[in-house]
């Protein structure tokens, strides 16, 4: 099972600052903090339902970096660029990642027949209609990800970026889309995931193989699984893949009314029990 962090890495614990505590620790003004998050994405406040922004401890040590390195005559997005990568998520694990930071996300335990039709889905409804988005795949097997290949060479055409990661003979970032070779015994070779990290349509599907499957037929297999609209959640996990692949920090995208609406929500959840009861009855998927 993946590592989970400190109680400090939770949302719920972590999360308790209020702009004008932010301000007093850094000594930048509230005005200032909250011209940075328009114009850079940063920092990415935890909004409670409210809409009240709260931040964590490590926004407090990012935003002191980056006036440091502001002071030192570093151009503003250039520091932020450098206190984020100075931050990158340190779990090479989308699932265990979320876990941490977003534990109250819910995880539910799917078959493989049901992660793919929630992921083609996602992949109809999310990444092929989303504006400039960042799209990752993560797909265990080079064999798995060859059935996906048409469908994913789509979705480079339309995406901002598309990489995928499996366990490739090598990677190729010339690629569309961009190949990512998993090491063996990288975490994200038991990984399951689809993020499409964008501005009007953000989702993350992430899915953690459970062990002693071995004798488990292809699409029977268990997988502990948990997905999520929320922003701040898919852009985390945007932010692993992109580590993980070597890309470095991704920027937070302004997001844009109607990100995620109870509409595509709708959409998406009804393509899904169409697909899951096409997968069970045996029929091919529609195109």
């Amino acid at each position: 099972m993946p590592v989970m962090a400190s109680e400090d890495a939770y949302p719920g614990e972590g999360a308790q600052l209020t702009i004008g505590d932010l301000a007093d620790r850094t000594g930048v003004a509230a005005a200032t903090l909250r011209m940075w998050e328009q114009r850079h994405g940063f920092p990415e406040p935890h909004r409670l339902p409210s809409g009240h922004r709260r931040y964590r401890e490590s926004d407090v040590e990012q935003i002191v970096r980056v006036v440091g390195l502001r002071d030192a005559g570093v151009r503003l997005d250039l520091a932020i660029r450098q206190a984020r990568a100075a931050g990158e998520p340190g779990v090479p694990s989308v699932y265990a990642y979320l876990r941490q930071r977003h534990p109250q996300i819910a995880t539910h335990r799917l078959t493989k027949r049901t992660l793919l039709g929630l992921s083609w889905a996602i992949e109809d409804e999310f990444c092929a209609k989303a504006d400039q988005a960042d799209v990752f795949g993560a797909f265990q097997r080079e064999q798995f990800y060859a059935r996906a290949e048409p469908r994913w060479t789509e979705i480079a055409q339309l995406a901002r970026s598309t990489t995928v990661l499996a366990d490739f003979a090598a990677s190729d970032p010339t690629a569309s889309p961009a190949k990512v070779a998993l090491p063996e015994g990288a975490p994200m070779r038991r990984e399951w995931a689809v993020v499409c990290d964008a501005p009007d349509l953000p989702v993350v599907l992430t899915a953690w193989e459970l062990p002693g499957q071995r004798d488990t037929r292809d699409r029977d297999r268990l997988f502990e699984s948990m997905w999520s609209v929320d922003p701040a959640a898919v852009h985390d996990a945007a932010r692993v893949c992109a580590h993980v692949s070597g890309l470095g920090d991704l920027p937070v995208l302004p997001r844009r009314a109607g990100e995620a609406d109870a509409a595509a929500v709708t959409r998406l959840f009804n393509r899904v029990v169409a697909y899951v009861d096409r997968l069970g009855s045996g029929l091919p998927k529609t195109p």
